[in-house]
């Protein structure tokens, strides 16, 4: 009849939408800081990567977690939890990588401004 073990913890459906919202939201922040920041009128240097690459990895892990929180099967307790902790690291990632971003514009631009006729 039913293959499903009675003893395996279920998420409800609400909680798992709610879940499902705010990973979505999260991951546009994400996508969209990436885009912005492309079109910054500060030229990319090597170093930008160091920045690039977290946010990028973060990015990805974010959009998998969401591709698992979109299957039925993450109606199951260990699937939806997996899906929670594979998100989070890609935010933390992403924060962190969005962090370096802010910095190393932040150095640029002051470097610039302090040196006059520097460019």
């Amino acid at each position: 009849m039913d293959n499903q073990d009675p003893k395996e913890e279920r998420v409800e459906p609400v909680f798992r939408n709610g879940t499902i919202t705010i990973v979505g939201i999260l991951l546009a922040f994400s996508l969209g800081f990436i885009t912005h920041w492309a079109a910054n009128p500060i030229p990319w240097q090597t170093y930008h990567l160091i920045a690039v690459l977290p946010i990028l990895v973060g990015i990805a892990l974010q959009m998998r977690a969401l591709a698992i929180l979109l299957d039925v099967k993450s109606l199951k307790r260990s699937i939806h939890d997996r899906a929670c902790r594979i998100f989070i690291t890609g935010l933390i990632l992403a924060a962190c990588g969005v962090g370096l971003a802010i910095l190393l514009d932040f150095f640029d631009i002051s470097a610039k401004s302090a040196l006059p006729g520097a460019s």
